[in-house]
């Protein structure tokens, strides 16, 4: 009789009249989550298990960190922005949910701006070493497996050799170099570490994941492609997993889902942000007007894929009803959305920006508590593309409330357009670290924005869709 507290009347109502159809139904749920319950046990006791040593988040140095103001002067000096533009970039910013002490990279700090092939190399250098400096005790010739990935920066040899060089990692290291996948490409890395680790025992893999920005700026006036310059922030992390089953008891935490979705074949979700070139030649990164609605659909779908693998059996047996009543068409009823809440501890989505967050609390019904560590991080640190959600991470620990048995949930999504999942269990309670991003300045957070009433200035492209 406790399932009745969860039901809504109108599948309530059926489920009396239709009780004959019903429990020829439950049969059918019974088998399905006892063939289920099976393929779950077959896939985990199959596969090695994968733990999160350590993570690290690179803190700029104080020398970059910028008001809100500083940016905009910068562009005022260096660019050729009319003074429209330059207005709405203002505003951008100011209702944007950025605080007044995120960083650019050295490039954009030169008199003059220096978006040159060097200065970006130097920032990615500057990133990746920095997330990097030892904080797992993990020896170079160690390490098996590496996956960087960085969207727009692409250099020749690429970020993995770099890091490979740099550490001087073994002949038979594996190295991925990923480009091009949008935010959600961080969670994506992690995917496909995990699916090496399976294959090769006994090994080490590092993620980097990071967006370097300095040739990211948008020195033309399409409204459209000046959010990036408004939103993105310098920043990276570093992921340190093992699959060595003596490595669980000095690990933070336990891998237990990834969950990929792509919808990249929709011609709507795949032009919602796009780079290109404006009239006058300049490269920016394009947001259209579709974007709010394909992220409101694609984090449908990927949660409907991850919610039967993490949620109760209450909870489980309540969706497989109400699918198999909808697929049989035998009543006219709405989707049973799984209250996913009930599965998860601690919630980190991709900061993106104030909109984004605030359309993401609204689908998944998420408290202000809930999305405090998104907030904080926009507000603290900026949109750091793929690595945003670490930093989150690093917030929950750096407040200590990660305690040993919590589930973590992160989710990130980007253009193509992709979602990626990643959950996760804690092995143990984590205390405060002095290598964290937020620790000279955590006990100040969270903090009120002035501005997170205001209404966002859309300025988004027409659709490209057909």
């Amino acid at each position: 009789m406790f399932l009745l507290g969860f039901i809504s009347n109108d599948l309530l109502g059926f489920l009396i009249s239709q009780s004959g159809f019903i429990l020829s139904m439950a049969v059918m749920v019974g088998l399905t989550l006892i063939a289920f319950i099976m393929l779950s046990i077959f896939a985990f006791g199959s596969s090695p298990k994968i733990f999160l040593l350590d993570f690290a988040c690179y803190k700029p140095p104080s020398s970059l960190a910028c008001t809100k103001e500083m940016v905009i002067e910068r562009l005022r000096r260096h660019g050729n922005f009319s003074d429209e533009s330059l207005k709405f970039m203002k505003k951008l910013m100011k209702t944007s949910g950025l605080g007044e002490a995120t960083y650019l990279s050295e490039g954009l700090l030169r008199e003059p701006l220096d978006m040159s092939m060097e200065a970006t190399r130097k920032e990615a250098e500057m990133v990746v070493f920095g997330a990097l400096l030892g904080k797992t005790g993990v020896k170079g010739e160690e390490i098996g497996i590496v996956v960087v990935h960085s969207s727009i920066f692409n250099t020749v040899p690429s970020l993995a050799s770099m890091i490979v060089n740099r550490y001087k990692l073994g002949k038979n290291v594996l190295s991925y170099n990923l480009s091009g996948m949008g935010c959600s490409a961080g969670l994506l890395s992690i995917g496909l570490a995990k699916d090496l680790l399976k294959v090769h025992r006994n090994s080490y893999a590092l993620v980097v994941t990071t967006e370097i920005i300095t040739q990211g700026c948008y020195m033309g006036n399409n409204p459209s492609k000046l959010i990036g310059n408004c939103c993105f922030r310098m920043g990276g992390a570093a992921v340190f997993l093992s699959n060595r089953p003596s490595d669980r008891s000095s690990s933070k935490y336990q891998l237990i889902h990834t969950v990929h979705t792509n919808t990249a074949s929709s011609d709507c979700s795949y032009n919602c942000i796009i780079q290109e070139k404006d009239h006058e030649g300049h490269v920016g990164i394009t947001i259209n007007k579709d974007l709010l609605v394909v992220v409101s659909e694609i984090i449908k779908s990927n949660v409907a894929t991850l919610a039967p693998l993490i949620l109760p059996a209450s909870e489980r047996l309540l969706y497989l009803a109400n699918y198999l009543i909808r697929y049989f068409h035998v009543a006219n009823i709405k989707p049973y959305v799984p209250n996913v809440k009930r599965a998860v501890d601690h919630f980190f989505p991709h900061v993106g920006a104030k909109p984004i967050l605030d359309k993401v609390a609204r689908s998944l019904r998420m408290s202000e508590g809930q999305m405090e560590a998104s907030r904080m991080t926009l507000y603290r640190f900026g949109n750091t593309s793929s690595s945003s959600v670490w930093y989150e991470l690093a917030y929950a620990e750096a407040k200590g409330r990660i305690k040993r048995g919590d589930r973590v949930w992160q989710i990130a999504y980007g253009s193509g357009f992709k979602c990626s999942s990643a959950f996760w269990k804690a092995i143990r309670t984590i205390d405060r670290e002095k290598m964290n991003p937020w620790s000279d300045v955590i006990d100040e957070f969270p903090v009120v924005d002035p501005h997170s009433t205001e209404t966002f200035p859309y300025a988004f492209e027409s659709s490209k869709s057909k």
